[in-house]
């Protein structure tokens, strides 16, 4: 015992740590109750009316500096199954600056600088040659696939596991909060039997059982290819759901990122077919993108 107590007192230490603390109350559900509310949720939202502050973020670890672009004031509308308009205003003077329209098949942009034409530009949805200017790899998908967090499809199977994530008070004074949460990892089904491929990573409070985040994977199911979080949900103005009035939005392989700052909601406005179509002039000059 004596030899027990010398060796204690002669080599330990202590430090100072982060104090952590576990919510006030937090809720538990079952794996079946979870992909349903997901469902639930998903089916709800049939159109999405928003207007926008967004903030671009280019560059990162791969170049070794950040580059963060003026706030832009804008619109952006969504129309199930995959009808996008994303339009962009000149800061300060609020003209059009970048008007978009994109559905399953592709997109259409027009680009305005004061003084020069304007810029037409068709493409894929799908990135096939890279460009070295990060923001021109932005596709239509980013927007709609990081604003919804899509139900589980039938062709998709899921798992569901417990973990925490830390939340930092606004009073420094007090401890960190360690939130328990469920991830709930979508998959589907490969070519080989029994194998599935992980698509993506929704990120669920056990506190107010809503997504913070989402993890959305490569074709391969190996690398994150965005990853969304959510803040600040509020009721939309029809009352119909809760939905995040802040979102963040990350590529890390492209190297940028979006803050998306909802100032107005509408959801499940009806929306018109002309809202989701752009008309390219004749004398116009269109630039294919891949």
């Amino acid at each position: 015992m004596a030899g027990s107590l010398g060796l204690t007192g002669c080599l330990t230490s202590t430090r100072i740590v982060q104090q952590t603390a576990p919510p006030d109350a937090y809720k538990s559900a079952s794996v079946e109750t979870i992909e349903q509310e997901v469902q639930d949720r998903d089916a709800k939202l049939q159109t999405l009316s928003a207007s926008v502050l967004i903030t671009a973020t280019t560059g990162g670890s791969k170049t070794g500096k950040e580059t963060t672009l003026p706030e832009t004031k804008g619109y952006i509308f969504i129309r199930r199954p995959r009808d996008l308009r994303v339009l962009m205003q000149v800061p300060v003077l609020g003209s059009r600056a970048v008007d978009m329209v994109s559905d399953q098949n592709g997109f259409t942009m027009m680009r305005i600088s004061p003084g020069h034409p304007d810029v037409w530009m068709q493409g894929s949805n799908v990135v096939t040659k890279p460009s070295s200017n990060p923001l021109e790899n932005l596709r239509p998908p980013v927007f709609f696939d990081s604003l919804l967090v899509p139900g589980v499809g039938p062709d998709e199977v899921v798992e569901m596991h417990e973990s925490t994530r830390l939340i930092q008070p606004t009073d420094k004074r007090k401890p960190v909060i360690e939130e328990p949460d469920y991830d709930l990892t979508v998959m589907k089904k490969t070519a080989k039997p029994g194998q599935f491929q992980v698509e993506r990573i929704i990120h669920i409070s056990r506190v107010n059982m809503l997504p913070y985040e989402q993890d959305i994977f490569d074709d391969k199911g190996v690398q994150v290819v965005t990853t969304a979080t959510y803040d600040k949900y509020q009721q939309d103005a029809g009352g119909v759901e809760q939905f995040p009035m802040l979102i963040n939005i990350s590529r890390p392989l492209d190297q940028y990122s979006l803050k998306i700052e909802v100032t107005k909601l509408t959801l499940n406005q009806k929306l018109e077919d002309d809202q989701f179509k752009l008309e390219i002039p004749s004398d116009a000059t269109v630039q294919k993108i891949q």
